[in-house]
């Protein structure tokens, strides 16, 4: 026999049939606890960052299985431009001579320099405060090559990870392994290939960050 709040011994169990009471309500029902720790987020098996979907944000990974990942683009961190003093070809301009030949003087010493190739693009030329012009690859010196325009040429990162070369206008143009660039043209450079310009700059590409 249930009991009512104010103590009656009631034979119904929803009011006392004594004093009329409401009986007291079974308490209710709790929610199932979960059975274990909400899993970890899962992350991209390629890239490494938290899922959001069925392909991942970065990388284009299909979680489903049902495709297959698109690889990230390369920055192009691995390759340098080495700049130095070529005496051969600075000797072949002043033998087809020209408006300064005769002013021009090969340096007697100019060190190596070397220059890491990051982002899209890469400038080569001489630095100009009056003209706002800062290259990645600054030829200002010393020694300063006079034949170097302040925008001579732009190194341009491929999506595959190679780069290409293009001559915007400079004055006195620019060459790849010997063979002269046709403005705005872009052609395909890769290690130990030389690019010339100004009267003495030789720039080698090469593999490795410095």
């Amino acid at each position: 026999m249930a009991t009512c709040p104010q103590g009656h011994a009631s034979g119904a169990d929803d009011y006392c049939d004594v004093c009329g009471a409401q009986m007291t309500a079974a308490p209710a029902a709790q929610p199932a606890a979960p059975s274990g720790e909400s899993a970890t987020a899962e992350s991209c098996p390629i890239c490494q960052t938290p899922r959001a979907g069925q392909f991942c944000e970065v990388c284009g990974h299909d979680y489903s299985g049902n495709g297959a990942a698109v690889p990230l683009p390369v920055t192009g961190a691995r390759w340098e431009a080495v700049t130095a003093a070529d005496r051969a070809y600075y000797e072949k301009v002043i033998a087809e001579g020209g408006p300064d030949a005769d002013r021009v003087a090969f340096p007697p010493y100019c060190p190596e320099r070397s220059f890491g190739l990051h982002g899209e693009q890469v400038r080569i030329g001489r630095r100009s405060r009056a003209r706002n012009v800062a290259p990645e690859i600054d030829l200002t010196g010393p020694p300063e090559d006079p034949g170097v325009s302040h925008l001579h040429a732009v190194l341009l990162a491929q999506p595959d990870g190679s780069w290409t070369v293009v001559d915007p206008g400079s004055s006195n143009g620019t060459q790849v392994n010997g063979r002269p660039l046709t403005v705005n043209v872009p052609v395909r450079i890769g290690p130990g290939d030389r690019i010339h310009l100004g009267a003495w700059t030789v720039i080698t590409i090469r593999e490795g960050t410095p």
